[in-house]
């Protein structure tokens, strides 16, 4: 039986009473989205302002809500997505109708691949344009939320005031459930600008749901790992998101298992540990050692391209893989697909019967096989003579300071990070889309001013971004830019001439990024690799933006894939 009681609605406090019954003047659609976000517990908004989205910007101005305003959109979109990354929380991103739109969808493909909860709101022509006609509005689309729904988790459509609060709550709780992700809300420019007797917002409710494992998986994973005399764990970034990494921990020295980090779920496991079989994923030894597990746990990872040596990963003992993202179970391998959330997961296997009474093995077998494995792979670097590059990453390292967060774009120095970096580390690889290191560093920065955080790009990345260097200098952000100069897109040049003997398009002439800069108010310095280390302190030790270039062509490791 129901009773009343069972679904109590939240008593309001005098004040908000009082609001209620007489809401304040001059308020429009626009104030029902700031005032819901503020409900659910946002803080910071991105964005940049256009013609159908004046109001929304308007009701910022009278909110508590902090606001960062990047140059461009898509820029806009990464420093949401490393605001979302770096805090677990939702950022919200605030858009105009058509191009404006439009530009945010490669960074909403990066938060996408890399679950990061974005809440992206734009702006539409207004309700009489909608229906797929051609009004001749500015910035008109046939059907704009359709260029969205492949690229975002989940579509949310307004269409009268009344909407908006649900419609944002649906949305935000989305990005919040596990797998996290963008969700995109659209609504049109007179709902945002029409004047509203609705009372202020409050009490709003968008608990994300729990995804739990299914117990009868739990129970045979369990077994299965127990009685495994070779497991090995696979961790990516689903353990990262899920904070699982002291759960993981714990199974990993309980089964005296290896575990080997992606390049997404660098951080989930200790890198000096001597269970940590690092991050060398594109490595025939690695891929042959995973190879030969009789029981191989993946947590949180597709074991897509960069995470199985570019599919030539070929299991042959028995696979589990817990995922957040239904999609993703079994999408390459058999496997038993539990499909939960890590921590979740994780837990229930360390609670379950099998191992909480399993004896805890002897780690000294398995730690020597890992030391076999890590030998194995450094043999096989140190045999290319890549001294200048490891060096040079071996500077940025020790450059940034303990617990700094660092941000890296698709360049030649972030494809050895990913295997060499030693702790957490964000890219692009989820997309592979260039441009994302600085801004999505403004945004960390802009979610903790008071540590210095690390941007990393090639030129050709850099230049995606030259525009923030506005935005830095505005904020003050504690943002320092390391671009490595190699006069073209390096990787591409060495991918071309590799495949076809010579490269095109890849060798591009570009500004004096020290004075340019400069000219942005934003200092600079020009290093060289033996002074790398010291300038790159020097920057991040100064409050404020700053950038170091660094002239250099750096060389890859050879692949084992091919």
């Amino acid at each position: 039986m129901m009773h009343d009681h069972d679904h109590d609605t939240p008593r309001l406090t005098p004040a908000q009473l009082t609001a209620a019954l007489s809401p304040p003047p001059g308020r429009t659609g626009g104030d029902l989205v700031t005032e819901t976000l503020y409900g659910l517990g946002a803080t910071t908004v991105f964005g940049l302002p256009g013609q159908h989205a004046l109001a929304l910007f308007d009701a910022l101005r009278r909110s508590p809500l902090s606001y960062v305003g990047l140059r461009v959109e898509n820029n806009a979109g990464f420093a949401a997505d490393a605001y979302g990354r770096t805090t677990g929380e939702v950022a919200p991103l605030f858009l105009s109708t058509g191009p404006g739109a439009l530009t945010s969808l490669a960074a909403l493909q990066e938060a996408a691949a890399a679950s990061a909860p974005v809440l992206a709101i734009s702006s539409q022509v207004p309700r009489a344009g909608l229906g797929g006609g051609r009004h001749g509005h500015l910035h008109e689309l046939r059907d704009q939320q359709a260029s969205f729904r492949d690229v975002v988790k989940s579509v949310h459509l307004v269409r009268t005031a009344s909407q908006i609060p649900s419609a944002i709550a649906a949305a935000w709780e989305s990005a919040l459930t596990a797998p996290h992700g963008p969700v995109w809300v659209e609504i049109p420019a007179d709902v945002l600008s029409a004047p509203t007797t609705l009372p202020p917002v409050s009490a709003v409710d968008a608990t994300p749901r729990e995804l739990t494992p299914r117990p009868e998986l739990i129970a045979v994973a369990a077994h299965l790992l127990a009685g495994a005399a070779r497991p090995v764990i696979v961790a990516g970034g689903g353990v990262v998101r899920a904070d699982a990494s002291g759960k993981l921990r714990a199974l990993a020295e309980k089964l005296a298992a290896p575990v080997v980090t992606t390049y997404g779920g660098k951080g989930a496991f200790p890198w000096e540990h001597p269970l940590s079989l690092r991050s060398w994923m594109e490595d025939r030894h690695t891929t042959e050692f995973l190879e030969d597990a009789d029981v191989l746990l993946v947590v949180g990872s597709g074991l897509g391209e960069l995470s199985s040596n570019y599919h030539t990963f070929a299991p042959r003992g028995r696979m589990i893989q817990i995922e957040a993202d239904l999609g993703k179970l079994e999408a390459n391998h058999p496997a038993l697909g539990i499909h939960a959330d890590a921590r979740a997961a994780l837990s229930a296997l360390l609670e379950s019967e099998p191992l909480e009474s399993a004896d805890r093995r002897d780690p000294a077998g398995a730690a020597g096989a890992v030391r076999t494995v890590l030998d194995a792979v450094e043999a096989r670097i140190a045999g290319q003579h890549l001294e200048p590059e490891r060096r040079i990453l071996a500077a940025v390292r020790d450059a940034l300071p303990a617990r700094a967060a660092s941000f890296w774009d698709m360049t030649i120095l972030t494809y050895w990070a990913w295997a060499a970096w030693p702790g957490p580390m964000h890219s692009a690889q989820g997309a592979g889309g260039l441009g994302y290191a600085f801004p999505a560093a403004l945004g960390a920065a802009a979610a903790d001013p008071t540590r210095p955080v690390l941007a990393v790009s090639g030129d050709g990345g850099a230049m995606y971004s030259l525009a923030e260097l506005a935005t830095a200098r505005q904020y003050g952000l504690p943002v320092t830019w390391l671009i490595v100069d190699d006069g073209g897109y390096g990787i591409l040049r060495e991918y071309l001439t590799g495949a076809y003997g010579e490269s095109t398009g890849t060798d591009l002439p570009g500004p004096d990024f020290v004075a340019l800069a400069e000219s942005f108010g934003v200092p600079a310095v020009r290093t060289a690799p033996e002074s790398l280390r010291e300038d790159l302190a020097k920057a991040l030790g100064s409050p404020g933006p700053s950038v170091v270039v660094l002239p250099a062509r750096l060389r890859m490791f050879a692949p084992t894939h091919l």
